[in-house]
C-alpha cells in the first residue's frame, strides 16, 4: 500500500507526456503542449520544493538532536601509571523544552512562505500559457496575412496584364502598366515581409509550445461574463500576485514574534553518555537556561529590521491590489476595443468589397482607371488585414482578462494535463523525515521518479 501511495504521488508530480497527433492543432492542444514542455514550470516547481524543505529544517529545529563523538590519543612520553592510548566515545542529545515559542514560529513563517511560492508557481503557469495563447494567435494572424497578401498579388497581377492588353489596343496609356506594375512589385514585398513576419512567429511558437505550428485552426474567445466591477472584486481576492504578498505579510509578523521571543530565555535539556578505554561509563544529564543579558543592541535591532520589512511587505500589498485592478481594467478595455473593431470593420470589408466589384466594373467599360481599381482593391485589403489583426487581438484580450483574475490556470481551462499537486511532496517532507524512515525511503523514490 505505500509503494501504491508512493506511484500515485509520483504520477502526480510528473508531467503527462501526449503523443503528437497528426490532425491540426487547436488552441486547446497548444495550451497543452506549452503547460508540458514547459521548463519554466519545472523550474519553478523544484524552488517550491526547495521551500518545502525550509519547513522540514524548521520542524527539525524543534525536535531533540542526537550525536555521537570518539577519539583517541597517545601520550608521550608516557608517565607512570598513566595509559599509552586513551580513548572515549559518546553519545549526546540535546532537546529545546522551552524558547518562547520561537521555533513553532519559524515553522509557521516557513509554511507561510511555502503557501507564497505556491502563489507564485501559479503566476508562472499564467504567463506561460498566455504566451501560448499570444504565439498561437501571431501564428494564425501570420499565416492569414500570407495567405491575403497571395491574394493580393494574384489580383494585382491580373490588373497589370489586363492593363497591358489595354495599352495594346490604346484604351489607356503607358503611365497606366507602370503604375499596375509599380503595385506589382510592392504586393510581392508586402507578401516577402509577410512570409518573414511567420517564420519569426513559428519560432515563437515554438519555443513557448514545444513544437512547430501544425494547421492551426481558428480559435473563438474565452467567455468573459463578469462586469468589470466584478472582475475587479474577484482579482483582488483570487489573484495570485495578491495572495502571495499577503503570505509575506503573514511570514513577516511572525518573524517578528520570533525576534521578541529571542530576548526571552531559553530552556534545553542536555544528556550525554560516554565510555573510556577501561569500559568505565559517564552519564551525564542537566538542565540549561540561558538568555541574554546585553548583546550591544543587536536584538532589538534585528526586531526594528524585522518591523520595517513587515511595513514594506503591508507597501507592497497595496500596491499589488491596486496593479491588479488597473491590470483587469486594461485588459477589459482592450477586449472591448477589439470587439469594436471587429463589428466596425466587417462593415467597413462589406463596403469595400462591394465598392472595389463596382469600380472594376466600370473600369471594364472605361470609366475608371487602372489606378482608381488598384486603390479600391487595397482598401479592401487594408480592412481585411486589420479585420484579422482585430480578431486575434479580441483572443489574446480575452485570455489576459482570465490572467488579470487569476483564472488562467490548466484547472479552469479544463486542460487534458496531469496537473502537478503541489502539496504532494509538502505533505512527505513537513514533519522533516530522515533517511532511514518510510517516509525517507518514499522521497528517495519521488526524487528519482522527477529526475533528481
Amino acid at each position: 500500500m505505500k509503494f501504491r501511495r508512493c506511484l500515485v504521488t509520483i504520477a502526480a508530480m510528473t508531467t503527462l507526456v501526449v503523443a503528437a497527433p497528426a490532425r491540426a492543432e487547436t488552441l486547446a492542444d497548444a495550451l497543452t503542449y506549452a503547460y508540458n514542455h514547459s521548463g519554466l514550470l519545472d523550474q519553478n516547481r523544484a524552488l517550491l520544493r526547495a521551500a518545502d524543505e525550509d519547513v522540514a529544517q524548521a520542524v527539525a529545529a524543534i525536535k531533540p538532536v542526537i550525536s555521537w563523538a570518539a577519539n583517541a590519543a597517545i601520550t608521550s612520553p608516557r608517565s607512570a601509571g598513566a595509559d599509552l592510548i586513551a580513548a572515549t566515545a559518546s553519545i549526546s542529545g540535546q532537546l529545546t523544552v522551552y524558547d518562547s515559542g520561537a521555533g513553532q514560529l519559524g515553522v509557521e513563517a516557513q509554511k507561510e512562505l511555502v503557501l507564497g511560492t505556491r502563489q507564485s508557481l501559479r503566476s508562472i503557469e499564467q504567463n506561460i500559457l498566455l504566451g501560448a495563447v499570444s504565439a498561437y494567435m501571431q501564428v494564425r494572424a501570420d499565416t492569414e496575412f500570407v495567405a491575403l497578401r497571395e491574394s493580393n498579388v494574384r489580383v494585382i497581377m491580373q490588373e497589370f496584364r489586363a492593363a497591358q492588353d489595354r495599352f495594346d489596343v490604346g484604351e489607356v496609356t503607358r503611365t497606366d502598366v507602370a503604375l499596375a506594375e509599380a503595385r506589382l512589385a510592392a504586393a510581392r514585398s508586402l507578401l516577402a515581409s509577410a512570409q518573414g513576419s511567420l517564420a519569426r512567429s513559428g519560432e515563437t511558437y515554438r519555443n513557448a509550445i514545444g513544437r512547430s505550428p501544425n494547421g492551426l485552426q481558428p480559435a473563438l474567445p474565452a467567455p468573459v461574463s463578469k462586469t468589470i466591477a466584478d472582475a475587479k472584486a474577484y482579482a483582488v481576492r483570487n489573484h495570485p500576485s495578491i495572495l502571495e504578498v499577503q503570505h509575506s505579510v503573514s511570514a513577516a509578523e511572525l518573524n517578528i514574534r520570533r525576534g521578541e521571543a529571542a530576548l526571552k530565555p531559553t530552556v534545553t535539556l542536555d544528556g550525554q553518555l560516554g565510555v573510556n578505554q577501561d569500559g568505565i561509563i559517564g552519564r551525564q544529564v542537566g538542565v540549561n537556561v540561558r538568555g541574554p543579558i546585553y548583546a550591544g543592541g543587536a536584538l532589538s535591532s534585528q526586531v526594528r529590521q524585522l518591523m520595517a520589512r513587515r511595513d514594506a511587505a503591508r507597501a507592497q500589498l497595496h500596491i499589488a491590489r491596486h496593479s491588479v485592478e488597473q491590470q483587469v481594467g486594461s485588459a477589459y478595455s482592450f477586449l472591448d476595443v477589439a470587439r469594436a473593431s471587429s463589428e466596425a470593420i466587417n462593415q467597413q470589408i462589406r463596403a469595400a468589397r462591394v465598392a472595389f466589384r463596382g469600380v472594376r466594373e466600370e473600369a471594364t467599360l472605361g470609366a475608371r482607371t487602372t489606378i482608381d481599381v488598384l486603390n479600391a482593391e487595397q482598401e479592401l485589403l487594408n480592412a481585411q488585414a486589420d479585420l484579422i489583426a482585430a480578431q486575434s487581438d479580441e483572443v489574446i484580450a480575452s485570455y489576459q482578462v482570465l490572467s488579470t483574475m487569476g483564472l488562467l490556470t490548466a484547472a479552469h481551462l479544463r486542460l487534458p494535463v496531469q496537473q502537478y499537486d503541489p502539496a504532494a511532496y509538502y505533505n512527505l517532507v513537513k514533519d522533516a523525515p530522515t533517511i532511514k524512515s518510510d517516509q525517507g525511503h518514499a522521497l528517495d523514490r519521488v526524487l528519482r521518479a522527477i529526475g533528481q
